[in-house]
């Protein structure tokens, strides 16, 4: 059913695939399985949910320890902290039932901290005991590359396990995470990856199994992982068992700002340098969110990132209409998804106080992954630089202590402030530019901007990156205000300004025009993962296109054909 030079499939055959899923489905899910989800109050259990009920599956989330004995199947999903995970398991009563539930060898899938707090131990939580069920520990990422490990990459199946029923070892699986496990007992591990380093991706014994990876996040393939713990095929081949190195993709995200037209209703909107209305005033509408992230997904997209920009974004928590958008997102799509917009301390109409973790957690309830702050964030950065502590109370600190570093992305905003000869501005990060100023200026600095770009700042982008890093952010989201708009291609210079500066994952946005634009951002900086949104939205490309352009030159995912 795939093209064997592209990896993709045709509409026909997607087609005839669904219509053959469709047959299989009904063949082999005619009595729905029962699956028993752990939610201790922290992630996006949501995703997992939807994805169980689209193969076939009832689903009952765990209210009570009595919920985990009973449990004829049981899916542990985990996101966040190690040590507030293993406290809220405590409080709930829930260790006790769990360990008997696995010691009883009973039907068991964790997913990413649901591996993690299988072990012993974790160096993200000194002093806190997990599970212990399996024996080993919890060790931070000690590699040259960004930490989070953020993105698409490999498994080499190290045992024969139903789980990896029907894998042909060419599969790319969503990871979002900056600890891995270690086991004591090689024969625990029944899958590995390379990142810097080679680590285990999926541990396990008997009917006990857990990834690292998010099956849920990863598309098909993740869907396939969920169906063969659900109701495995036993007449499908049992995984292949390899050594060669797996490899992370270029993540490719398309992106869609989403604001009320005229008549309050959400639509998805482009503008050039952030100006969003047509010339007779009303504002452009190129579809509506959901529908328009579906068709992304089914056509290979790695991500999508909904950024609010529609005056919803004042009251987030009662903000239905972009709370209905995610609900309907998050049924279809099956891949990372990230709201931005509002997110941050607030009091509503009624005088009632919300935090931005309480926002947060709405967003994360309604299916999103991954939260992202914008002019906040400048703000945040600028009371750190003045005293160098963190107050505790911001929401990257709040959000990220809970959730983890990896659901909380920086969305900077900068615009080239250019620099005479001789001038050597203070507490800014200049650099030689090729591309001059107005006046021949051959020096520059990249300002931040808030308020949709209409106000300035004295922070610079490399700064603001660093100062959100060092106070919980996981990822940066950089766009251009130069860009905007133009198709003239990424501001290579700024992105590499930026991810040379930090450690985490760096996400190019702005200014993309076709798809050479993404293959040279790839090649002269060290972005993880490009945005576009126009050229999508217009259909100059598509998604699939740039994967095409991509893939003699650059590890990518191969989009695979949507399930049903």
């Amino acid at each position: 059913m795939t093209n064997r030079n592209t990896g993709v499939t045709t509409a026909k055959q997607r087609e005839n695939l669904n219509a053959l899923q469709v047959r299989v489905y009904e063949e082999r899910h005619s009595t729905k399985q029962m699956i028993t989800i752990l939610d201790y109050g922290a992630g996006n259990v949501r995703s997992v949910i939807n994805a169980i009920e689209k193969i076939g599956g009832a689903v009952r989330v765990a209210e009570d320890p009595g919920a985990i004995r009973n449990a004829e199947k049981l899916v542990f999903p985990g996101v966040g902290n190690f040590g507030r995970m293993m406290e809220v398991l405590r409080e709930k009563g829930y260790v006790e039932p769990l360990l008997d539930y696995l010691q009883a060898d009973r039907p068991f899938l964790g997913i990413c901290l649901g591996l993690q707090a299988l072990f012993e131990s974790s160096e993200e939580a000194p002093g806190i005991g997990g599970l212990g069920f399996l024996k080993g520990k919890v060790k931070r990422f000690d590699v040259n590359l960004s930490v989070p490990h953020i993105g698409w990459n490999g498994i080499r199946a190290q045992r024969e396990s139903s789980l990896f029923r029907g894998m042909t070892a060419d599969e790319k699986f969503y990871f979002v995470h900056s600890f891995h496990v270690v086991p004591e007992d090689p024969e625990n591990i029944l899958a590995s990856t390379d990142y810097g380093t080679r680590f285990t991706s999926a541990a396990g014994r008997g009917n006990i199994a857990a990834t690292q990876f998010h099956p849920e996040k990863s598309g098909t393939d993740g869907l396939r992982i969920l169906e063969n713990f659900l109701l495995p095929d036993k007449n499908a081949p049992m995984p292949v068992l390899q050594k060669k190195e797996t490899k992370v993709a270029k993540r490719i995200i398309a992106c869609l700002d989403v604001r009320a037209d005229d008549s309050g209703r959400l639509v998805v909107t482009k503008g050039n340098q952030y100006d969003v209305r047509e010339e007779n005033g009303a504002v452009r509408n190129m579809g509506d969110p959901a529908e328009m992230a579906r068709r992304y997904y089914e056509d290979g997209a790695d991500e999508i990132t909904f950024l609010n920009i529609t005056a919803y974004r004042e009251y987030p928590v009662g903000d239905l209409p972009m709370l209905d958008v995610l609900q309907r997102t998050s049924a279809h799509v099956f891949v990372p998804l990230t709201i931005g917009g509002g997110i941050r301390a607030y009091t509503d109409r009624n005088g009632k106080q919300f935090s931005a973790l309480e926002v947060a957690a709405a967003y994360f309830r309604s299916g999103a992954d991954k939260i992202s702050i914008g002019g906040d964030a400048v703000e945040i950065a600028r009371q750190y630089l003045k005293s160098g502590l963190g107050t505790g109370t911001s929401a990257i600190e709040q959000i990220s202590a809970v959730y983890g570093n990896q659901a909380v992305v920086i969305s900077i905003d900068p615009r080239r402030v250019y620099v005479d000869e001789g001038d050597n501005p203070t507490g800014v990060h200049v650099i030689d530019t090729e591309i001059p100023g107005p006046e021949g200026q051959r020096r520059c600095w990249f300002q931040c901007t808030t308020r949709g770009g209409r106000e300035g700042s004295d922070v610079d982008a490399v700064t603001l990156a660093r100062a959100c890093e060092e106070l919980g952010a996981g990822e940066i989201l950089l766009n251009s205000i130069d860009r905007d708009g133009t198709g003239e291609g990424f501001d290579t210079e700024l992105i590499r300004a930026v991810s040379d500066a930090v450690t985490i994952p760096v996400i190019a946005s702005s200014g993309a025009g076709n798809p050479d634009h993404f293959a040279d951002v790839f090649k002269k900086t060290g972005a993880e993962a490009a945005l576009g949104a126009g050229i999508f939205h217009r259909r100059e490309t598509s998604v699939e296109a740039v994967k095409q352009h991509l893939e003699a030159t650059v590890e990518i995912r191969r989009a695979s054909a949507p399930t049903v």
